[in-house]
């Protein structure tokens, strides 16, 4: 899967969901083949959409969208 794929998936379930969702939810949704995100790939959303990941209960990771201003 190449990285401008996996961006709009994500992208695209975030904008629906705006209470956000964890990776585990993200991957099901996708069919993703990734265990684990890229570091490089998260980063990249981090900085360049506005996707924000905060904890939420125990170890999940929730994944949220923040519009730019």
């Amino acid at each position: 899967m190449k990285f401008n794929v996996f961006r709009e998936k994500v992208l695209s379930d975030l904008k629906s969901e705006p209470e956000g969702l964890t990776w585990n939810e993200l991957k099901r949704r996708n069919k993703l083949p990734y265990d684990r995100p890229c570091p490089e790939w998260t980063k990249v959303l981090e900085v360049e959409n506005g996707v924000v990941r905060k904890r939420r209960k125990g170890r999940e990771l929730l994944w949220e969208l923040i519009p730019k201003a």
